[in-house]
């Protein structure tokens, strides 16, 4: 299995992105941080690939996915093949 690219859209207030975050950060994974109230071109992308601005949404090679309890499920599902810090 090749290592997937990580992509995180979200906002730092946002409390389902620090349970994203969090997890992350436990597992040391290396995941490409996107601040939608930040960077406008990423918040446009997220809207017009998901048809929302919802957060968090992580992009695994190109495919989001939402939900804070299946994107943590899923990193800790597949720890092991993730590329570390």
């Amino acid at each position: 299995m090749n290592t997937p690219k990580l992509e995180l859209y979200f906002f730092p207030s946002c409390p389902f992105c620090q349970f994203v975050l969090f997890k992350i950060q436990e597992l040391d994974v290396d995941v490409t941080l996107k601040n939608i109230n930040e960077d406008m071109e990423s918040r446009n992308k997220l809207y017009a690939d998901t048809g929302r601005y919802t957060v968090p949404c992580l992009y695994i090679d190109g495919k989001p996915m939402h939900e804070s309890a299946e994107i943590n499920e899923w990193l800790e599902k597949n720890k092991d093949q993730l590329k570390k810090k």
